[in-house]
């Protein structure tokens, strides 16, 4: 019988790079003529929001905030390590990276044997950001190995249980999107090397503006009309389910596999209603209390318009693992939520052991 571990952790972009320009995306915001006046100027913001801005325009706050996610980064690699799976099966979205206008599933296995990624300060966003925070290339590769057997055992399992999955043998446009790579990059964030075997499973988080905003900042200028937004994403019950389904089947397989849930939680560039120039911390707050709790339920219920106006699309990646972690029987060992309100997303880490 197959043992399993559940990891829940971000992919936040900015963490790649320096600290000077942790706060890029706000200040972008805040240049932009078709955001109100009243709502660029610090005494319009929430409390929280002015303290973490502070006097140096959050300089200090970035420091204290990368402090924090890679000490919980280095917990979940040792939880990894100590755990030592055959491979990693890792939930995340792609943002308009291997999966475009061609196609766009719901959910995907990739079943590869190896996977040379490319690192993501090589793309065009990363150009906000400046240089990586490790001092690596451009052209910088890292090769990583695939675990094509676990992956047509997980995509047989879950057709044979009903699920409709799809699933690829070699990429489409992209060798790794940056929901699966930054996770690997930043559970090697000390750079002692990561060998273990990848079954990356990729969600249609965006949904609704995976192609037509190309899953990335809005166009304030022409925002798309109602017939322009792309058909939906699949719900939080269809991911709880899909989760449940890879634990039933993982738990009769041969192997040790590790759970991996990749997101940040809300975003300000998708949350419309702050502005996009904060993420919905009371929604996350919610949702982390019953994460908590193991009121698994309010997961499993939660509407996919709640996601959407909370900029919560990625938690559809976490929906996946507490699926799992319910079918299961399991509340996190240990879990915490890194909030921000000028770091665009708030960000949480779980360890549910066996």
């Amino acid at each position: 019988m197959g043992d399993i571990l559940g990891i829940g952790v971000t992919h936040y972009p900015p963490l790649v790079h320096q600290d000077e320009t942790m706060a890029a995306l706000l200040k972008y915001f805040l240049r932009s003529p078709r955001i109100p006046e009243q709502y660029k100027r610090p005494e319009s913001w929430p409390e929280a929001m002015r303290r973490e801005w502070g006097e140096d325009e959050g300089k200090s706050a970035a420091k204290r905030h990368r402090e924090a996610l890679v000490t919980e980064f280095r917990k979940a690699r040792q939880e990894i390590d100590a755990f030592a799976p055959d491979f990693i099966v890792i939930w995340g979205d792609d943002q308009y990276e291997n999966f475009k206008e061609d196609v766009i599933p719901a959910f995907c296995v990739m079943a590869y044997d190896a996977i040379d990624a490319r690192p993501p300060w090589a793309e065009e966003f990363a150009k906000m950001f400046g240089p990586n925070v490790w001092g690596e290339p451009p052209d910088k590769t890292f090769p990583l190995k695939g675990h094509r057997a676990g992956a047509k055992f997980l995509a047989t399992s879950l057709l044979e249980d009903g699920f409709d999955i799809a699933y690829a043998y070699k990429p489409l446009h992209h060798t790794l999107g940056h929901a699966f790579l930054n996770a690997v990059l930043y559970l090697d964030y000390d750079r002692r090397g990561f060998t273990y075997p990848l079954v990356p499973c990729q969600i249609n988080s965006y949904g609704r503006r995976v192609v037509v905003q190309r899953a990335g900042l809005p166009n304030l200028e022409h925002p798309p009309t109602a017939e322009e937004f792309d058909p939906p994403s699949p719900s939080p019950r269809r991911c709880f389910e899909l989760g449940a389904a890879v634990a039933r089947a993982l738990k009769r397989s041969p192997w040790r596999v590790a759970l991996v849930a990749s997101s940040g939680w809300s975003h300000a560039f998708l949350t419309e209603k702050h502005h996009w120039l904060y993420p919905d911390v009371a929604a996350d707050r919610a949702l982390y209390a019953a994460l908590r709790a193991g009121e698994y339920e309010k997961w499993r219920n939660y509407p996919l318009a709640a996601i959407e106006e909370s900029g919560q699309q990625e938690v559809l990646n976490w929906c996946c693992l507490v699926g799992a972690m319910a079918e299961l029987g399991r509340r996190p060992d240990e879990s915490t939520l890194v909030e921000s309100w000028i770091f665009n997303s708030n960000k949480c880490f779980a360890v549910f052991r066996p």
